[in-house]
């Protein structure tokens, strides 16, 4: 497999989010792709080399004017960029160690003071750069990208609970049939559970560690021991929209990372919840799908037309939360004050975030194709009057007669249909006023139901 192109080709990807579906998912490349990091990772040096150009004596001769040109490294960092540090990591087989390199050789192209120069970098551990970056890109990705897709998909369910509000619908509770519900009603429990979440996500931590070799700043202290080291940092990591833990090891604790991950867990924990109910309503008629002519469903049968968008969605959040869980649980774990399992760890936090998002996706797409098939709802309704036994118990329990619950549990559980016939016989030879045997008979499948919206 030498030949040119292969090992970029789509079909040549290891995983399918590069793969298959790179379209769909393709945009959060830009936070988690290593050239990414990369990018993410140069931003943190060169605005930590611009914030000590302002606390020490040695950078006062560089030029403030040029600021700008130093930010243009990384706001213009592309993959040339990326290659460029790659090929300087075959050499210091340390990617940290290569972006440094790099940032110099961009510096030295700029003319800019070369006593300066040593300043890049300066104190830092590989962490520090590391733990700013990454919590960086999470921060930026769900606000740009994975948030965004959320709420849209809150708003498509909160339209579609409007649009369906009035639809009577048989509950099912252990899978049998239960008191009627509204389909609206429905859709608005997912909507009111994302909600909260979003809600909680969005008050969820961004933390980044900044203090040294071994979170102490103990570089910084020897070489200016009069500088407040811990403010500036504070100032520094604030600035870059973060907020810094104050004490650590060489390595940020992951806390509020995993608070994230949990998070994101549960809101796709919730949309399984509702690719089953709906892959569900689906399979009983409740839900039609709207058909494309040249598409296929089966290639064995012809008739076929799946419920793919709800079950596709259904495992890509499958691979998500396996991943979010083991992050959560693995990466606050550190032998003494580091090791490197949460390095190879964290390379791959895109790929849960991939996975949701193409599942967010491929839910949207499966909402916009279902519609709602009111005569086979309706015909299920009609089907099971025993439903009806709950309010009929609750009134007579109202007019104080006797045993209710067990008259109603005689009538409906000996086996035989509970038709309408059944119900209005029943309420005919009860011992209570014409008033309530009218109120009684009045009641169906179809109206007994609970507030609205």
């Amino acid at each position: 497999m030498a030949e040119d192109g292969v090992e970029t080709d789509p079909l040549m990807c290891l995983s399918p989010l590069d793969g298959r579906y790179k379209s769909r998912v393709g945009g959060l490349s830009d936070y988690f792709s290593e050239a990414s990091l990369f990018k993410y990772r140069c931003k943190i040096e060169i605005e930590y080399f611009i914030a000590l150009a302002a606390v020490l004596p040695q950078l006062e001769q560089f030029p403030k004017d040029r600021f700008n040109e130093l930010r243009a490294i990384y706001q213009n960092f592309g993959l040339s960029d990326a290659k460029r540090v790659k090929k300087l990591e075959s050499t210091t087989n340390h990617d940290v160690k290569a972006l440094e390199y790099f940032i110099k050789e961009e510096y030295d192209k700029l003319g800019l003071p070369d006593p300066c120069k040593e300043f890049i970098h300066f104190g830092l551990t590989s962490q520090d750069v590391n733990n700013t970056a990454v919590p960086l890109s999470i921060k930026d990705s769900l606000e740009n990208c994975i948030i965004p897709t959320i709420k849209s998909l809150c708003e498509e369910l909160k339209a579609r609970s409007h649009e369906w509000k009035d639809i009577p619908m048989l509950a099912r509770t252990h899978g049998q049939a239960a008191s009627p519900t509204r389909l609206g009603k429905e859709m608005m429990v997912f909507v009111e559970r994302l909600e909260k979440e979003l809600n909680i996500l969005g008050k969820c931590s961004h933390e980044g560690k900044f203090g040294g070799a071994t979170g102490g700043f103990n570089a910084h202290r020897v070489a200016y021991p009069k500088i407040d080291w811990e403010s500036f940092g504070n100032k520094f990591v604030t600035d870059i929209g973060l907020s810094r833990q104050q004490f650590t090891t060489q390595i940020e604790h992951y806390d509020g990372m995993a608070g994230i991950f949990h998070c994101l867990s549960r809101i796709n924990t919730i949309f399984v919840d509702l690719c089953r109910d709906i892959w569900g309503y689906i399979s009983i008629g409740y839900f039609g799908q709207k058909v494309k002519k040249d598409e296929v469903g089966s290639s064995a049968m012809p008739h076929k037309v799946n419920p793919i968008d709800f079950e596709n969605a259904e495992g890509n959040l499958g691979i998500a939360n396996a991943l979010f869980v083991f992050f959560a649980q693995k990466l606050p774990i550190s032998r003494f004050q580091r090791d490197l399992t949460d390095s190879t760890v964290s390379r791959a936090i895109g790929t849960p975030m991939g996975h949701s998002l193409l599942a967010y996706k491929s839910l949207k797409k499966g909402l916009s194709k279902i519609t709602v098939n009111r005569k086979i709802i309706e015909n299920d309704l009609e089907e099971n009057w025993a439903v009806v036994s709950e309010a009929v118990q609750t009134v007579l329990r109202r007019e104080g007669f006797p045993k209710p619950y067990e008259a109603l549990k005689e009538l409906t559980r000996t086996g035989d249909k509970i038709t309408q016939a059944t119900m209005t016989e029943f309420i005919q030879q009860l011992n209570v006023s014409e008033t309530t045997k009218a109120e009684l008979a009045a009641i169906t499948p179809h109206n007994y139901l609970g507030y609205s919206f």
